[in-house]
């Protein structure tokens, strides 16, 4: 496991991003208030997949996400056009997921995990969860949550030779991935 943070002192913190997952009206409603269409929406007992092209974005075309309301995590498998490829398999936002019958919602909470399947998960954005504690917009209980779930999510990972598959079969999870098969 490699821990980093993309950003540095100076990066300006901003509220829980939040998003809404209209299952009726097949929207995804992004940070900032955008309502994007929805490819795909399935409903597991373990969670909610999520397929959404992603417009005029310079290097991702598309994502397919699962979140996970037990684990508290959103997952996603971020699909780069030709060039702009990263060095991952998975992306891993620790978030707080409320599930609706009809709009499931999220709330982030900074930490991320970038999973390098069979090799190391990488933590992200500490600096972003402390700053927001710091700034009163995140309290401690719930930063307290964010840290145990990332640790949790290391800790599974690295029980399972970081294989998410391996790791989320183990808790009862089974996500299907249109370019990963039954990771």
């Amino acid at each position: 496991m490699t821990a980093a943070s993309q950003h540095t002192a100076e990066t300006a913190i901003h509220p829980p991003k939040v998003e809404l997952f209209d299952l009726e009206a097949m929207t995804n409603t992004d940070p900032k208030g955008i309502v994007r269409t929805v490819d795909e929406y399935r409903v597991e007992p373990f969670g909610l997949h999520v397929v959404r092209d992603v417009v005029d974005h310079p290097t991702i075309r598309a994502i397919e996400s699962w979140l996970l309301p037990l684990l508290d995590l959103r997952v996603t498998d971020f699909f780069f056009y030709p060039g702009h490829e990263r060095d991952q398999d998975f992306y891993l936002d620790v978030v707080a997921i409320e599930v609706g019958d009809r709009v499931w919602r999220t709330e982030d909470h900074y930490l991320d995990l970038v999973v390098r399947t069979g090799s190391e998960v990488e933590v992200l954005d500490t600096d972003e969860l402390l700053a927001a504690v710091t700034a009163g917009l995140l309290d401690h209980a719930v930063a307290q949550q964010a840290l145990h779930t990332a640790f949790a999510t290391v800790d599974g990972l690295a029980r399972h030779g970081y294989r998410l598959d391996r790791w989320l079969a183990s808790l009862d999870a089974h996500p299907i991935w249109r370019r990963h098969g039954r990771q």
